[in-house]
């Protein structure tokens, strides 16, 4: 039976996703607890939609809609992105079910995933893709890419790779630039008002990201809210800013190597906003092939025909669903 999640669904759900996501090291029921109740303050937390799918009294599957502001083409219009869409395994042909009832009540759509299955099913319901997010990767730690080598090579290849780091560091993190431009932030005020309004004017496709939803996204309630996790979730600057946003960039991999991150991971889509990928390689990152694609559907033709193109778009990791699971 597909039905519309209650509240006292959420322990068997925060158990369904423990059962599912365990090998990937998401097995702590609090922590997924606490994050719905972080979701259920969204700005726009009236309009979230959740399913379960309930076999036998026990429930077997699950998916949200979780919306946000965007301003396609001059649009305010809300968006839906289905989330944390799981079904136990002899229960997977029903999966169709859920996400044809995402479609049916959600008509504007805005989905980055990487999942082949998933991306398939989606864009069979409808949606388009608009571009692919790259993903590019720094290591700080040798010790992160040696653990997996045969015991006898690791300390050999830990000495070279250190080695490496370090000569990459002097040469990308010694360039010079006016860090005293650069601030560590303790809330958003009304300077970023200002610089979405800017972002808005200039390109046709983007979140709404004011202070009060930054506020919301990464202050003291959201997951994330000391910012030192190893991972690049939202970096925006002025388009033709290119020194901006390497400068920020430069600036956050200092950062996180001082609080003993390992490797920072960097997921974006190109454009006018991001670094270039140029920038990224003097910075020491290196592609990876795992990459996101961002898929769109608007139920306005003209809105969707802007949203269907990439280049029409700023967009991070930490726009979509993906990120709220890093810890």
């Amino acid at each position: 039976m597909l039905r519309g999640f209650e509240q006292g669904d959420l322990p068997e759900v925060a158990r369904l996703h423990s059962l599912l996501y365990r090998h990937e090291g998401h097995d702590d029921v609090e922590w997924y607890c606490s994050l719905w109740r972080w979701l259920e303050t969204h700005p726009l937390a009236d309009a979230v939609h959740r399913w379960v799918l309930v076999a036998e009294e026990e429930v077997v599957g699950f998916l949200s809609a979780v919306p946000q502001f965007y301003r396609i083409s001059g649009s305010r219009v809300v968006a839906h992105t289905p989330m944390d869409f799981m079904v136990q395994p002899r229960y997977r042909f029903h999966s169709i079910a859920l996400m044809r009832e995402f479609f049916r009540s959600c008509p504007n759509c805005v989905t980055c995933d990487w999942l082949p299955e998933t991306v398939k099913v989606t864009m069979w319901l409808g949606e388009e893709e608009a571009g692919m997010l790259e993903h590019a990767a720094r290591v700080l730690d040798a010790a992160a890419l040696v653990g997996t080598m045969p015991r006898a090579l690791r300390p050999a290849a830990a000495a070279a790779l250190t080695g490496f780091t370090i000569l990459v560091d002097a040469v990308s993190l010694g360039w010079k630039d006016d860090d005293r431009r650069i601030e560590e932030l303790q809330d958003f005020d009304e300077r970023f008002d200002v610089l979405f309004q800017e972002l808005a004017a200039k390109l046709p496709c983007l979140p709404e990201k004011d202070s009060s939803f930054l506020g919301w996204r990464y202050g003291p309630g959201s997951p994330h809210p000391q910012r030192t996790i190893g991972y690049i979730l939202d970096l925006t600057a002025l388009p033709g800013r290119r020194d901006v946003a390497s400068a920020l960039l430069r600036s956050g991999v200092r950062r996180l190597r001082q609080l003993g991150s390992r490797v920072i991971r960097y997921r974006f889509l190109k454009s006018a906003v991001s670094p270039r990928l140029s920038d990224l390689w003097r910075l020491g990152f290196f592609p990876r092939k795992q990459r996101h694609r961002l898929l769109v559907r608007f139920a306005e033709p003209e809105l969707h025909e802007s949203a269907r193109h990439g280049a029409n778009w700023a967009y991070s990791a930490g726009d979509g669903e993906m990120s709220f699971w890093v810890r």
